[in-house]
């Protein structure tokens, strides 16, 4: 829909739907297979040329995202975005997902007249299974901007450094594909002098009947020698994932150990894969650095010693180029783990990859007004209400940055006080991680923080 369409009768709708939906202060349930779901942001690629050189418009899968204001209001709603997008009927044999990155606001999702789903965390990018509402053709998507959510109090002070929508996009993956997965290259378990590929790859099966899927990978040393290469077949039910472990190991490892401060700090290229009727799909490409961060009674070591962190507060600039060189200045000052403010578009955590920067990643859970009240709803943290705005805002921080080697802690959040959000979220976060430390410096004392 053009911009040039603002009649009275569609705000008057959009409105109308948008009071309905705020009559509600939790999120509202959503549709069974659909709505938000929280896992690492990868790109599939229909080709392993197109995944080595990053060219997502290949193969057909990938649409950009950028929606347009058609109503512009004021008051809770203040904005309706729309796009209508072309679906080929090839993708709606299949899955369907849309990644949205920097909106500007909340907003609540819809989806040709259905909510998919109301996010109040307009920093952190967002996943959605589109599936179950997605048609042939034209498809109208919604997004109600909305300024009124109570989890607005939680978001951090973000410059609007970054264009709106930008890295925006939807992606098709077969019914028999990766819905996620956990890598490591870590140290061998009995301590011998090699390292382990510790690689777990989810697979889907979204048929309503059992399906094999066949699912595999090769690495790459960093001097570009292939070192293994595996696949497996399993079969999976209908409407199920299920979960392929590969474990082999990788020798001289610790002549390419990935470590803070090193001019050029050793990747392996890694490429998860799926093969269906003896061809090859759905390429992952990934680059990932030897060693294992844990804590160890109360410090934080890395492949036997331990981390000195030199923190720098810093936050992405607007592009990839400036955000290179201001990192690489940090380096030069003698800083070696970077703590933003809130999560950061994936190129960031490349970046600190590539040149050997650890990161402290942070939930966008910003409260500091009111935190020293520990009365029930005192303070955000301490009311129950929001608990799983806390819980939304961790789970999506976590999945995403999680595959990266420069992350070697998580950060609950900036100053925001303490209390039964803040446990539930360091609850579940040690529940999903079970090596790096959870770390939050407004305990006052309390349980909840690893340091």
């Amino acid at each position: 829909m053009k911009r040039t369409i603002l009649t009275a009768a569609l705000t008057a709708c959009a409105l109308s739907a948008t009071a309905q939906i705020m009559e509600e202060r939790n999120p509202v349930p959503m549709t069974p297979g659909g709505g938000r779901v929280y896992r690492t942001e990868v790109v599939p690629y229909d080709a392993r040329h197109d995944a080595e050189a990053r060219n997502r418009e290949a193969g057909g899968y990938w649409k950009a995202f950028e929606p347009e204001v058609t109503i512009a209001t004021e008051g809770p709603l203040h904005a309706v975005l729309e796009q209508e997008i072309e679906i080929p009927f090839a993708w709606t044999d299949g899955m369907v997902y849309l990644h949205v990155e920097n909106p500007g606001s909340a907003y609540s999702l819809w989806l040709n007249d259905r909510q998919v789903a109301e996010i109040s965390d307009p920093l952190t990018p967002a996943e959605f299974d589109l599936t179950p509402f997605i048609r042939e053709g034209a498809n109208d998507f919604k997004l109600l901007m909305r300024n009124d959510n109570p989890a607005r109090q939680l978001d951090a002070a973000a410059p609007v450094v970054r264009k709106s929508f930008e890295n925006s996009y939807l992606y098709y993956q077969n019914k028999r594909s990766i819905a996620d997965f956990e890598i490591g290259l870590v140290p061998d378990s009995l301590g011998r002098d090699f390292g382990m590929l510790d690689l777990k790859i989810v697979t889907q099966n979204a048929y309503n009947y059992e399906e094999p899927v066949t699912v595999g990978y090769d690495i790459y040393s960093p001097q570009g020698k292939l070192l293994e290469f595996n696949m497996t077949e399993i079969t999976i039910p209908g409407r199920s994932t299920d979960t392929v472990r590969f474990s082999p190991f990788i020798y001289h490892t610790y002549k390419n150990k990935w470590e803070a401060g090193s001019k050029t700090p050793p990747l392996y290229k890694v490429m998860l894969f799926t093969r269906r009727n003896g061809v090859y799909k759905e390429y992952m490409p990934l680059k990932i650095g030897f060693g294992k961060t844990e804590l160890v009674d109360g410090r934080i070591m890395r492949l036997g010693k331990e981390l000195k962190p030199v923190k720098a507060g810093y936050n992405a600039a607007a592009d990839r180029k400036t955000t290179l060189a201001e990192l690489k200045a940090l380096k030069a000052k003698g800083k070696n783990t970077i703590c933003p403010d809130y999560p950061q578009p994936a190129w960031f955590y490349e970046l600190c990859d590539s040149l050997g920067l650890y990161v402290i990643d942070r939930a966008n859970i910003n409260a500091p007004e009111r935190s020293g009240d520990r009365t029930v709803g005192g303070t955000p943290s301490n009311d129950p209400r929001l608990v799983d705005d806390y819980l939304e805002r961790v789970k999506a921080m976590y999945y995403r940055s999680r595959n990266f080697t420069c992350v070697i802690a998580y950060s609950l959040g900036g100053p925001s006080g303490n209390g039964y959000n803040m446990y539930k979220a360091y609850q579940w976060l040690k529940s999903v991680e079970k090596s790096r430390p959870v770390i939050y410096s407004d305990t006052d004392g309390e349980w909840n923080s690893d340091l």
